[in-house]
C-alpha cells in the first residue's frame, strides 16, 4: 500500500529544528517598471543588481550592477528611471537615496539621500505625478539599529527639489508600496509592519494641487495574514496588490492570506486572487504595447498575465 506522505511526521530524532531555515539568498526580486519601448526593468537586492527582460527576445540581461542595493522603479514623466536605492539584504552597503537615470545618456542624479542631516532608512517605493512631483516611501525592514532617522515615513519631492515629510507614525506604522489613481487626486499606500498585531493595511489619501495629503481611509485591511508589499493601478482605478504568502516566516504571519495579485475597487471592495506560486510575492506593473501585460515579481520569479483592462502609468497616460 502506498503510504499518505501528506501525513508523514517530522523525524525529530534526526533533525533538531521542525523547519528549514534561508542559508543564502541569490535572488530577491523586486519594483518592476516598464518602459514605453517594452522593456522591463526590475530589482534582485540580494544580488545588488537591476536586470532588465525583453519579452520580444526573452532575453534578460544585466542593466546595474551594484545598484546601491536598488528596491523599488519607476519611469516618470519624461520617461526618466527612478530608482529606490535602498539598504537591505546586505551589511549597511545600500545607496540610502533617490536617484534619476536619463535613459538616453545614462546620467544618474541624485535626487534625495538625507534628511534633517540624517541618511535615509532604506527607500522602498515611488510614485510620480505628471507634473515630476514625486512620493516615496523610507521604511526599515533589515537591522533597525542602522537608522540614523527614528521614523518610517513618506516623503515629497516637489519639481523644485524641495523635499518634505508627508507622512509618518502615528499616522502610519510602516510604509511601503505607494502608487497614484489615475486622475493623480489619490494617493494609495500600502501600510505593513510585520510584527504580532502590526498593520496589514492598505490606505487612501487625498492629494492636493500643492501635494499636500488629507482625509486618511482605510481600503483594505489583510490582519492578521501576512499585507501588500507593492501595488499598481489600472485605467480604471481599480488596485491591484501584491500581497500573502505561503509560508510563513514567524509568529507575524499566517496562511490567512495565500499570495496572490489581490484586485480591489478603490472603495474597498475585493474584486479578486490572481494566484502566485511563489514567495516572497513583491510588486507589480503594467507594460506591453496595449499596457495590458501585468508584470509581477515574486522570490526568483518574473511573472506576467495578460488582463482585460490597460493598466495606468504616468510616463504613457493616454495609451
Amino acid at each position: 500500500m502506498t503510504p499518505d506522505f501528506s501525513s508523514v511526521p517530522t523525524p525529530s530524532a534526526i533533525f533538531h529544528d521542525a523547519a528549514a531555515a534561508s542559508a543564502n539568498l541569490v535572488a530577491f526580486l523586486e519594483g518592476p517598471a516598464a518602459a514605453a519601448n517594452g522593456l522591463v526593468y526590475f530589482t534582485d537586492i540580494a544580488g545588488n543588481r537591476i536586470l532588465c527582460w525583453n519579452p520580444s527576445t526573452k532575453t534578460r540581461s544585466e542593466f546595474r550592477e551594484p545598484s546601491g542595493r536598488a528596491n523599488g522603479l519607476l519611469f516618470d514623466k519624461a520617461g526618466n528611471l527612478l530608482a529606490c536605492e535602498g539598504n537591505e539584504f546586505g551589511n549597511n552597503d545600500g545607496n540610502r537615496r533617490i536617484t534619476r537615470t536619463n535613459m538616453v545618456t545614462g546620467e544618474v542624479e541624485v535626487l534625495a539621500e538625507r534628511f534633517e542631516g540624517r541618511r535615509f532608512n532604506a527607500p522602498n517605493d515611488i510614485a510620480a505625478c505628471s507634473n515630476g512631483r514625486i512620493f516615496f516611501t523610507d521604511p526599515c525592514y533589515g537591522d533597525r539599529a542602522t537608522m540614523e532617522l527614528t521614523h518610517d515615513s513618506v516623503y515629497r519631492i516637489d519639481p523644485d527639489g524641495t523635499l518634505t515629510r508627508v507622512l509618518s507614525q502615528p499616522d502610519i506604522q510602516r510604509p511601503n508600496g505607494v502608487a497614484l489613481s489615475p486622475d493623480e487626486r489619490t494617493l494609495y499606500l500600502v501600510d505593513s509592519c510585520p510584527i504580532v498585531g502590526g498593520n496589514r493595511k492598505i490606505w487612501s489619501f487625498s492629494l492636493a494641487d500643492d501635494g499636500t495629503l488629507s482625509n486618511q481611509r482605510l481600503v483594505i485591511d489583510f490582519a492578521p495574514g501576512r499585507g501588500g508589499d507593492g501595488m499598481c493601478v489600472d485605467a480604471e482605478g481599480r488596485l491591484y496588490i501584491a500581497a500573502g504568502i505561503h509560508h510563513p516566516r514567524g509568529p507575524h504571519e499566517n496562511r490567512m492570506v495565500p499570495a496572490g495579485i489581490y484586485v480591489v475597487e478603490p472603495t474597498g471592495r475585493l474584486i479578486g486572487r490572481m494566484p502566485i506560486p511563489e514567495d516572497v510575492l513583491t510588486n507589480c506593473t503594467f507594460g506591453g504595447p496595449d499596457l495590458k501585460t501585468l508584470y509581477v515579481t515574486a522570490g526568483k520569479t518574473l511573472y506576467h498575465f495578460r488582463t482585460q483592462t490597460p493598466g495606468w502609468v504616468v510616463h504613457r497616460s493616454g495609451v
